[in-house]
């Protein structure tokens, strides 16, 4: 009975250490700056409420506030909406919510276009990267190609996205028309990993939606920008080294191929940087949580020590995934913008 008893309290607390791991890791209607469990047991959270933008027969917007982290219902022109899971589904005045065979909610959910806190923090960064990279141009206009303040520590990452990524992968000719996205999206994804380190501590590019619309970017630019040769690799691999009916047999296997290629390169970049960004933020909680779980003067300065290593592992994590996904990038577009002027000159000869 006693050990029971003594175990029960540690039970609990790895419960709330693993539930608040994975709300960390959720996208959150509210910009939740920190929470604390009082005396009584009662959750109180220090947040601000978002606007709550749904689509149910009409626009419906209302403050986040309704919900009260989940626990009350929000009534909105005589509808009512509930807050389950991070999720808003659509319900009835007692909140009730319906199941299938697979214990999924059944319930209508609305389209939802909220501005959640992954949203506010994208917007941030955009802010962010504007005034700070117009600041930069306005330098070099006003100081005849000198940059100044803050441009100073940025001139030379820009300099080197265009030396050492974009020229030797897209090449010399048509490297700057890709330049804005390679830079746009560099900065995008390194602001926003940094900001993920801060005690405000938003995983946006831990979230697979935000991490598939940048991959999709990249899908896009890249098949839209393929030149005649870049297709003819996907649809002719082996071009006119023979007769095309010895090619057929081998086409069977090898276009498919080709073609499920353009569709796991971007793939693989969504995956890199989401599992990478979503791991690194699961163990650095998963090793503060530790904390609580030892309290004792042995247990608890190890696992700040390691907190504080992995922390600054994934300074350097949050720039190379970053750099990672910029390479890739420039690569694939490389890869679509290439051109064989070998062709011509071989009828020349």
């Amino acid at each position: 009975m006693v050990m029971a008893g003594e175990d029960a309290p540690k039970t609990d607390k790895k419960a709330e250490i693993k539930a608040y791991i994975q709300h960390h890791l959720q996208d959150s209607y509210y910009f939740s700056l920190f929470s604390y469990t009082t005396d009584e047991g009662e959750h109180k959270y220090i947040a601000a409420p978002l606007p709550v933008i749904l689509w149910d027969e009409g626009l419906k917007i209302f403050s986040s506030s309704k919900f009260h982290h989940g626990e009350t219902l929000a009534e909105v022109d005589d509808n009512f909406y509930k807050l389950y899971h991070n999720k808003i589904y659509k319900t009835d005045a007692e909140g009730t919510i319906n199941y299938d065979d697979h214990k999924h909610p059944t319930n209508i959910k609305p389209l939802d276009f909220s501005i959640t806190k992954s949203v506010v923090m994208i917007m941030i960064t955009a802010l962010l990267m504007f005034f700070l990279f117009k600041a930069l141009g306005k330098s070099y206009a006003e100081n005849k190609g000198i940059a100044k303040g803050a441009g100073r520590f940025f001139e030379p990452i820009v300099l080197y996205i265009r030396d050492d990524i974009a020229i030797p992968n897209i090449g010399e000719k048509k490297h700057m028309r890709y330049m804005p996205f390679l830079l746009t999206v560099f900065f995008f994804i390194w602001f926003l990993n940094i900001f993920g380190l801060t005690p405000l501590g938003v995983n946006v590019t831990g979230n697979i939606a935000v991490t598939f619309a940048l991959a999709l970017l990249t899908f896009l630019i890249t098949n839209f920008t393929g030149t005649k040769d870049y297709w003819k690799h996907i649809f002719d691999p082996l071009g006119d080294s023979m007769p095309w009916y010895g090619k057929l047999p081998l086409y069977i296997i090898l276009i498919p191929i080709e073609v499920l290629g353009i569709f796991i390169k971007p793939f693989s970049l969504l995956i890199r940087l989401y599992a990478n960004m979503q791991a690194g933020h699961i163990v650095l909680m998963s090793l503060i949580g530790l904390m609580f779980l030892f309290k004792s003067w042995l247990g608890s300065p190890l696992s700040f020590g390691l907190a504080f290593a992995i922390s600054l592992i994934e300074i350097l994590v949050a720039l190379l995934q970053a750099y990672i996904f910029t390479m890739l990038s420039a690569l694939y577009f490389g890869f679509a913008s290439e051109e064989h002027e070998h062709h011509d000159e071989a009828h020349a000869h």
